[in-house]
């Protein structure tokens, strides 16, 4: 997703923030303490790739899933369809926090461009930070390729 030439580096933690229920649950929770910082439309840009890859992966994920999922140990779980509309749908909700307000049902190329493009303005434009929201985005749509991956029959 990164690129053929990344290579991981020395890990250095930049900053903490406190846990919550989200974060027990693996999702980024809070912003951190640089996310409100300027961000230069090169890396504005940047992220914006990084999230249209994150989408890219997710749709991959859909397209080689099967209908049915297999279902948890109790039995519960979803089935790909409704994986696909709660992604959808919480991006949508996910988008008026960055000032981003779509009509329920708005056509998913129409959705990701809007996210884009109040991306692209590279300031705080909702109550998430643009870095944060990137973050949180790409987290969930991963999240749910990677359930897809897993439990597809």
């Amino acid at each position: 997703m990164v690129g053929g030439d990344f290579a991981a580096g020395k890990l250095e933690v930049v900053s903490r923030v406190p846990g919550s229920a989200t974060t027990d649950f693996g999702a980024p929770g809070v912003p951190a303490p640089d996310d409100d910082r300027s961000l230069p439309a090169a890396e504005a840009e940047r992220l914006g790739q990084l999230l249209q890859r994150c989408w890219t992966a997710f749709d991959e994920a859909v397209r080689k899933a099967s209908e049915q999922l297999r279902k948890g140990p109790r039995g519960g779980g979803r089935d790909k369809a409704a994986v696909v509309d709660h992604v959808r749908e919480a991006e949508r909700n996910y988008a008026r926090t960055i000032g981003v307000k779509l009509p329920p049902g708005s056509p998913w190329t129409e959705q990701r461009a809007a996210v884009l493009g109040a991306l692209g303005t590279g300031g705080a434009i909702g109550a998430w930070p643009p870095r944060y929201a990137v973050r949180r985005l790409a987290w969930h749509v991963l999240d749910h390729a990677w359930e897809l991956e897993d439990k597809s029959l």
